[in-house]
């Protein structure tokens, strides 16, 4: 076992047992001061402009699942932020990601969704192209014309795949560095042996400015008053530990039963025990929150627009087995359903009326406390990216 593996452990074990101090002497993770964010940060049109352009286009988003297209000849079509994407898994085994445009007249050249195909063909005038983006069919070659077909191939983007997702970056030939993005966070992903769980499907739920979904995800001080019947009897508010890993974030949430969880497990194996007393959200910067539970994991990933006050939220589901049968799919569906419905009803409703306070100009600032130290990170990176300066020393948690 690597080195890395065991620190991993061993740091899971720890901050267990913080957490369970939390939970006996009612406490929690405490920033050195309380900090201030502009109201305007949510509904100004150029700061959303600046998050698209200097954030969105330029990071490494998590666009899909190993699960969601594990075989060769898999492919997912998507919008991200406004642009076609198309990520494709080729004969090889190798995923890779373009846009999703021909380079004849621009139509697409896989319909959005999911499939399998040997290749790609334009629905507009059947140009093809193989699973490598090369173009290697004109229909009708010899009256067209010449044409340099290796400079006709789809425009790739930068993608890789690891620790059970698929990265891409929006911007063709932009630099991709995933080690020195995630800081090590990917070992968690690989350690639950993730790329070889099943995908169950996605909801979509639309909801407030992106940035007032995302802040409900990274703290636990809303669970007793907004979610009483939901997510409190299991975990309660306001005990939170964080991590920063770059400028994603393991916000760990102990359960109220950790002490009697842990209590005569050995002390060694506590970082074994995810889910069992404790548990972690993983959010990975800028958009995706991750709640990895062995019933049933969900995966939200939030998109800003298409306007400044609204987001759209996929909400992916997926767990360690396979569906087993008819009744299996049935109980997985209704769960889903359950996830999303609790996710839109108790948090993105309120959004929806916090952005309506926002743009009422009530207040010009809003307070995040030394207990939200999480809210306050992604806002100072937030921050860090909009400056477009990386000189500038990067925040640190």
């Amino acid at each position: 076992m690597s080195t890395h593996k065991v620190d991993r452990r061993q740091r899971i074990g720890d901050v267990a047992e913080i957490m369970l101090d939390y939970v006996e002497h009612k406490t929690t993770y405490q920033a050195q001061t309380t900090a201030r964010v502009r109201t305007a940060s949510y509904t100004d049109p150029d700061q959303w402009k600046a998050e698209i352009e200097l954030i969105f286009r330029r990071v490494p988003l998590m666009l899909g699942f190993t699960a969601e297209m594990p075989h060769p000849g898999d492919f997912k079509a998507m919008e991200a932020m406004g642009l076609p994407v198309l990520i494709s898994r080729d004969k090889s085994g190798q995923v890779r990601a373009f846009l999703n445009v021909c380079s004849h007249r621009g139509a697409p050249v896989a319909a959005e969704g999911r499939g399998n195909c040997a290749r790609f063909i334009c629905k507009y005038h059947g140009w093809t192209y193989a699973q490598d983006g090369k173009l290697i069919g004109l229909s009708e070659a010899a009256t067209f014309g010449d044409v340099d077909r290796a400079g006709l191939a789809l425009r790739a983007l930068p993608c890789e795949e690891r620790g059970g997702m698929i990265f891409v970056c929006l911007t063709p030939n932009a630099p991709m560095d995933l080690d020195h993005y995630f800081q090590g966070f990917l070992e968690d992903f690989e350690a639950v042996d993730f790329a070889n769980w099943a995908y169950l499907g996605s909801r979509v739920i639309e909801g407030a400015n992106w940035k007032i979904a995302f802040d409900g995800y990274l703290e636990g001080y809303h669970f007793a008053s907004l979610h009483p019947n939901t997510i409190e009897p299991r975990t309660p508010s306001n005990r939170t530990f964080y991590e920063g890993f770059g400028p994603s974030m393991r916000i760990g949430f102990p359960q109220h039963r950790i002490a009697e969880a842990l209590k005569d497990i050995p002390r060694d194996q506590w970082g074994d025990q995810e889910n069992n007393g404790f548990d972690f959200v993983r959010i990975l910067f800028p958009n995706v929150s991750a709640f990895l539970a062995p019933e049933i994991t969900q995966v939200a990933q939030l998109f800003p627009g298409p306007t400044p006050d609204k987001n759209r939220t996929v909400l992916h589901y997926l767990r360690r087995d396979p569906i087993r049968d008819d009744a299996d799919r049935e109980s997985v569906e209704s769960m889903m359903n359950f996830f999303r419905d609790v996710t839109y009803q108790e948090d993105y409703v309120i959004g929806m009326e916090i952005q309506k306070g926002l743009e009422s100009g009530a207040h010009d600032n809003l307070t995040f406390g030394r207990n939200e130290r999480g809210n306050q990170y992604f806002h100072e990176w937030l921050n860090w990216y909009l400056q477009d300066d990386p000189t500038l020393p990067e925040p640190v948690m």
